[in-house]
């Protein structure tokens, strides 16, 4: 039997002449509009649409479905309004795209009092790009830019990529080869250590090591583990080092559970965006997220 919600994404696209404005208005992501419309077209067994550039132009069979379940389904939409079974279209779902440990610092605390459902999404930030671009994510939180047009990125915070250790860590011998400016020295006293590093994520180390010693690091972590979160955990344990955000370790710092090693001699900062479609129906949801982002990044 054919799925309902395939001839309610064919009447969708059919009035708005566009994948994009149907999963708007059906507050749905475009593969999933796509995905319907194709297996609708495998049911009926013949083409809907003809895709013209951006818009979606209706065959003559795609017209004669339309004048057949047009009127069908704006009498079940009636019911569904008499009857108050509108429950999920009536409360937006929004999809959100962030590492997992900024969720874990930031959101995760607010997200049973949301007016809203929330679908949180984790990934590498150019692949969340991509589905923001693409309408599978309404907003990504991301210390990177993309370049699409319809995309605008909103920043709202900064981190500093610092060096961390345990609180076992000899500082003070660390900071005696740091006033020698000898940066042989101070690589060689680095590279001794215990490392923690994240499973495929070296960006944070290399980028610290290349703008403090010209290269990249000639040496592994010792401790891979799942996520920056985790490192933290492990160095309250009181030993080794790793190079991480400094917000999410900042009351571990202030505790004494692990110490601020090193800024680096030039400091590694990184300016933290919303990035947004320029065209969304959810802003109302996005700008109560933002919020709550603000909000924590002010106490940090």
């Amino acid at each position: 039997m054919v799925n309902l919600e395939w001839y309610r994404t064919f009447k969708a696209i059919y009035k708005t002449g566009t994948l994009t404005g149907a999963a708007e208005a059906l507050f749905v992501s475009q593969p999933g509009v796509s995905l319907h419309l194709g297996s609708l077209e495998a049911y009926v067994g013949y083409k809907l649409f003809d895709r013209t550039g951006r818009k979606m132009i209706p065959t003559e069979r795609g017209k004669v479905l339309f004048n057949a379940i047009s009127e069908p389904l704006a009498k079940l939409e009636d019911v569904e309004k008499n009857f108050q079974k509108s429950i999920e279209k009536t409360t937006p779902t929004i999809s959100v795209g962030m590492c997992f440990e900024t969720f874990q610092i930031t959101l995760e605390q607010y997200v049973s009092s949301l007016p809203f459902n929330l679908i949180i999404s984790f990934g590498e930030y150019p692949e969340m790009l991509d589905q923001l671009d693409k309408g599978i994510l309404d907003l990504i939180i991301t210390p990177k830019k993309g370049t699409s047009a319809t995309i605008e990125h909103e920043a709202f915070s900064s981190e500093n990529i610092v060096l961390v250790g345990g609180k076992d860590v000899d500082v003070k011998a660390f900071k005696k080869i740091i006033k020698s400016k000898n940066k042989d020295q101070t690589e060689q006293w680095l590279k001794k250590q215990k490392w923690y590093g994240t499973t495929g994520d070296m960006e944070h180390l290399f980028q610290f090591w290349v703008l403090n010693f010209g290269k990249k690091p000639a040496f592994r972590p010792n401790y891979i583990v799942p996520n920056l979160n985790s490192i933290v955990r492990c160095l309250s344990g009181g030993n080794g080092l790793a190079v991480i955000p400094d917000f999410l370790c900042y009351s571990e710092i202030e505790r004494g559970q692990i110490q601020l090693i090193w800024e680096g001699d030039t400091k590694l900062t990184n300016t933290l965006y919303f990035g947004t479609r320029k065209k969304n129906v959810h802003q109302q949801e996005i700008e109560h997220i933002k919020k709550l982002f603000r909000k924590v990044m002010r106490k940090l």
